[in-house]
């Protein structure tokens, strides 16, 4: 099968020589892009032959990675790996990574940093990506245990069915929220992690944040009527609780609390605005699920 390597790139002149000396020891096709880099990372990595695709300026690691992955589908590639050019990945982990996919097993392989608990993975950050990963375990009702791992691969399945809209960090959460409703075998296996003073570091916090983010999104719309429905006949109770408290004082008292009333009025509202988006949105994604199945 035909293997490629996609390496997402911003200023990496220091690292990524030796990541694409390493991997040509193991495939031909490598495809870098630069996303935006100011320093030598295009240069270095055109002169290892590798395919550079460069962006004029700096879009995110999600644009980096839809370019990589438009560029494999053009190839007609059978196997797209995505590996990070900082150096913390291995090219021994490759094999291994690709096997479940050549065995036809699964379409989406993560490679999982804790599978046999090796990581030597900051403490604030293994915690991040345990949060990280049982969100995202909620939504696609897997049980995975590193869900925002750099290192995967992909079958073409996975290129030709999935469209990506993420330009940020929450695009490794899409692709497994969109695998999961294509029906695509997701496995993982696992992988060690080299982490060193030079390897380049995603702010935690902003990471964190798209991430949640977009698997916020992408659950509402997966899950409209439980997204949206359930808080949704909430506020319509409490709504309705405060207006019948209103009315019981009234009838006792001939005097109308204001505080109470409006607290009913606004939580009837709301309520009754989430429940409308639930039906709407639902109905919205029926027929799309419907049209895409026929």
């Amino acid at each position: 099968m035909n293997i490629t390597i996609g390496i997402p790139a911003f200023n990496e002149e220091k690292n990524i020589g030796k990541v694409i000396i390493s991997l040509k020891k193991i495939v031909n096709d490598i495809i870098v892009c630069d996303d935006g880099s100011t320093d030598l990372t295009k240069e270095i990595a055109e002169g290892l032959g590798a395919k550079v695709i460069s962006h004029k300026k700096n879009m995110g690691y999600g644009e980096a990675i839809k370019s990589i992955f438009n560029e494999a589908k053009k190839n007609e590639t059978d196997i797209l790996v995505t590996f990070d050019a900082d150096g913390q990945h291995r090219s021994e982990d490759i094999k291994n990574l690709t096997k479940p996919i050549i065995d036809q097993q699964a379409e989406i392989v993560i490679g999982s940093r804790f599978l046999k608990n090796e990581t030597n993975m900051p403490n604030y950050r293994k915690i991040g990506v345990k949060v990280l990963t049982k969100v995202t375990n909620m939504s696609i009702k897997e049980n995975l245990t590193d869900s925002q791992s750099g290192l995967r691969a992909y079958h073409k399945k996975v290129l030709q069915n999935i469209n990506l809209t993420d330009s940020g960090m929450g695009i490794s959460t899409e692709i497994l929220i969109k695998g999961h409703q294509n029906k695509l075998k997701i496995v993982e296996v696992p992988i060690k992690i080299l982490y060193g003073k030079d390897t380049s570091t995603h702010n935690p916090v902003s990471h964190g944040t798209s991430v949640l983010l977009s698997t916020i999104k992408y659950t509402s719309i997966q899950h409209p009527l439980i997204f949206y429905g359930i808080p949704g006949i909430i506020f319509l109770l409490v709504g309705l609780s405060f207006l019948l408290w209103t009315l019981q004082i009234y009838a006792e008292e001939t005097r109308v609390v204001t505080n109470i009333a409006l607290v009913g009025i606004g939580a009837l509202i709301l309520g009754a605005i989430l429940m409308i988006s639930a039906i709407l949105l639902y109905s919205l994604v029926s027929i799309v699920r419907e049209n895409r199945d026929t």
